[in-house]
């Protein structure tokens, strides 16, 4: 664990500022400028560093001494990453879904790992039950509005990286944390006339779910293979911040992620897993173009994708998640 005074950890920079990088292959495809924000980069590997890593730093401020958290992967990874830095234990509960290579991640971060229930929601209680000791933190893999001020730091970064003001930003949804922390800086930067695309997996789709009752809602069980996307329902938060900003929620196959995956892995020499490759799917199979054939997309401005990351991935599990859905290359 690293060492160091209160005052000394504290000041720990956890996030990087990403690179935003023009792709040319997307923009060949999109007819437009793409821009990938590339939050793989992140020390943790991925996006949720920001706010996780926030929101940690706010609680050992306030005198917590011990981490808690539920999380699929990449919340984990964060939890585990920014606790190890700061100089204080964790515990990541894990759902029994989870891919065995991040309990070796995690231990590698130095967390204690418990393996409990079927879904996230499972994991999640069991975290809640551990919680209750004295100075004990919890954090929520998605939901809580320090999360989202953590997050939110992508568009402060996306507007002073991009020379012209982005025509759209791209994500993909699981809870609802990133899109919560995006939705939250556009407003923050007045710029709220800039739309998102919602990008989520069939099987993983509380965010559609949700908009089609005007509520969140469970979608019962999660059968998709992106895993890291696997909540119930989204957030509240989605509705408390939505107001003013047009979401354009899609929802995709699985096959179209993991084709996704591969075609960026060809093309940008980079593997992410399939929640991520859910954002990637909206240029690749068609969905941007559609957008800014119908207006939806109305100014010129470059269309930019958070490249949010991801832990869960290897050559391995490509090529499986390859032959399981009979994907053929060219």
């Amino acid at each position: 664990m690293d060492t160091g005074s209160t005052g000394e950890r504290s000041s720990l920079p956890l996030h990087v500022v990403s690179p935003l990088i023009p792709s040319t292959s997307l923009s060949q495809l999109c007819g437009r400028q793409v821009l990938l924000k590339l939050d793989n980069a992140q020390p943790s590997g991925s996006f949720k560093i920001r706010g996780i890593g926030h929101f940690i730093r706010k609680n050992i401020e306030k005198g917590y001494d011990h981490v808690v958290t539920s999380s699929g992967g990449n919340a984990g990874m964060a939890a585990a990453y920014a606790s190890r830095r700061l100089g204080v234990p964790a515990t990541v509960v894990i759902p029994e879904s989870t891919p065995h290579l991040m309990i070796s991640r995690l231990k590698e971060e130095q967390a204690d790992v418990i393996v409990h229930g079927h879904v996230w929601n499972d994991a999640h209680e069991k975290a809640q039950e551990l919680a209750q000791k004295d100075k004990c933190c919890l954090v929520h893999p998605f939901d809580h509005p320090d999360i989202w001020e953590g997050h939110s730091t992508l568009v402060t970064e996306i507007l002073e990286q991009s020379f012209e003001k982005p025509a759209a930003i791209v994500v993909s949804v699981g809870g609802g944390g990133l899109l919560c922390g995006i939705l939250k800086g556009l407003h923050e930067h007045g710029v709220a006339d800039i739309p998102v695309i919602a990008m989520e997996t069939e099987g993983a789709h509380a965010l559609s779910a949700a908009l089609q009752a005007g509520k969140p809602v469970s979608i019962g069980d999660i059968t998709s293979i992106a895993k890291t996307l696997g909540a119930l329902s989204v957030t509240q938060g989605v509705f408390d911040l939505m107001p003013g900003i047009q979401v354009l929620s899609n929802v995709i196959t699985d096959k179209q992620a993991v084709v996704a995956c591969m075609k960026f892995a060809d093309e940008h020499h980079m593997l992410v897993e399939p929640a991520c490759g859910a954002a990637l799917a909206a240029g690749y199979c068609g969905i941007v173009q559609e957008f800014i054939s119908k207006d939806v997309i109305c100014n010129d401005g470059p269309v930019v994708f958070v490249v949010c990351g991801g832990n869960i991935v290897t050559l391995d599990l490509l090529m499986t998640w390859k032959n399981q859905l009979c994907i053929l290359t060219t």
